[in-house]
């Protein structure tokens, strides 16, 4: 499994400080120990007392257990100024790992397998980097550790309790380490980043019987499978040909014995978009395609469509401060690359509807070193020259931000 962007040939990291370079060690023992003690969503106790103990060690100003595990912390420029914040997250995901290597993961059945651990080691080293040169920026920086990404969310329960105020946060940047992408890129445009995440069960109730006399049942599987087929119509058929969206089904369970007509099925499925304005429209479709075959067969169900993530939509000032940032920090053939959306989610779509801001993709990917496998795999591993990469773009993103705000 490779990335979908070759790998340059060559990285040039010149352009990233000295100070920040001789972080590099630090921040690879810092994300290998987060690396090798995952937990999962809201359970991270043990990363978050690590996250604490270094900020208190810096002597960085800090707030623990907001929305259960996850951590603030606030470092004040030479002056006041601008409020801007930093996010990353730090669950792991319940994947039993497959790497062979002195970092692997501790926790059976649980694996960081999407760079979070990464995440949380570029933020510390940005913490740290910060701590030691406020006289390179004015206002006041957050810094935000954010539990649960990867469900149920982390990022509403901590904007619920309150951590965009006091003082209020005017805008907002993040990262994602992005094995689709490699090693010296930065993914980055403005709009719509990353998708809407909506998923839906849906359970039909038939009439059960036996196989060779189907005329006395409502065979559910019969019906399941046509709900199946006519909910890829919805985007085949329905949706603005330019408007990108997925319709996907990923669970179909029905019957126990090859000759008994099940009278009951259960379907569940996911759906994507980046409009904001098909907010409504798939839970309303859904819902009139499975009620109309339900009951052209004379059968019950019971349709359950909740809305987990919005888009991840970027202001447009924000990315294009990103993009200038990146164009000074890689210098590789790839360079930046524009056209990055995905049809994956992020919760960090909750801060992105309350401030002006901007989420970007790190490349990470290295085919060289067989560091290419994608996000969710249980061999997924990342390039941590990535690492110090990251420190540098958030550093630099703070430094032009601070100069650019009245």
């Amino acid at each position: 499994m490779t990335a979908t962007v070759s790998t340059p040939h060559r990285v040039i990291t010149e352009k990233i400080r000295p100070e920040i370079q001789a972080l590099q060690p630090q921040l690879v023992s810092w994300r290998r120990h987060i690396h090798q003690y995952p937990e999962l969503a809201f359970q991270e106790k043990l990363t978050a007392k690590f996250i604490a103990e270094k900020l208190g060690e810096w002597g960085i100003n800090h707030q623990t257990q907001i929305a259960e595990t996850g951590i603030v912390a606030i470092i004040e420029g030479r002056q006041p100024g601008p409020v801007l914040a930093i996010r990353a997250d730090f669950d792991a995901l319940p994947i039993q790992e497959q790497n062979e290597v002195s970092y692997k993961s501790c926790h059976d059945g649980i694996m960081h397998a999407c760079g979070h651990d990464g995440h949380t080691a570029i933020a510390l080293g940005t913490a740290y980097y910060l701590s030691q040169h406020k006289q390179d920026f004015c206002g006041t920086i957050k810094v935000i550790f954010q539990p649960a990404e990867e469900g149920p969310g982390g990022a509403l329960p901590m904007i619920k309790a309150g951590v965009l105020k006091n003082p209020d946060v005017e805008a907002i940047v993040g990262l994602h380490l992005w094995n689709n992408l490699p090693l010296g890129t930065v993914g980055v445009r403005a709009g719509a980043l990353m998708a809407a995440v909506d998923i839906f069960e849906c359970r039909i109730f038939g009439k059960g019987g036996h196989g060779g006399m189907p005329h006395q049942t409502i065979d559910a599987i019969l019906l399941g499978s046509q709900i199946v087929n006519t909910l890829q119509t919805i985007v085949a058929r329905n949706v603005d040909p330019l408007e990108s969206a997925v319709v996907t089904v990923g669970y179909f369970h029905a019957g126990d014995a090859h000759n008994v007509i099940a009278d009951q099925a259960t379907i569940k499925g996911t759906v994507r978009y980046f409009n904001r304005q098909l907010h409504d429209y798939f839970s309303n479709r859904i819902e009139s395609i499975v009620a109309g075959i339900c009951q052209s067969h004379g059968a019950r169900y019971e349709l359950n469509y909740q809305r987990t993530y919005p888009p991840v939509i970027n202001d447009p000032s924000l990315a294009n401060l990103v993009r200038s940032v990146a164009e000074c920090v890689v210098e590789t053939p790839a360079g930046i690359v524009p056209k990055c959306q995905t049809m994956g989610g992020e919760d960090m779509s909750f801060f992105l509807q309350e401030v002006p801001g901007c989420y970007f993709f790190m490349g990470s990917a290295n085919s060289d070193r067989n560091l290419a496998y994608p996000h969710h795999h249980p061999r997924f591993d990342f390039d941590e020259t990535a690492l110090s990469m990251g420190v540098e773009m958030f550093v630099r993103c703070v430094e032009k931000f601070s100069a650019e705000k009245p």
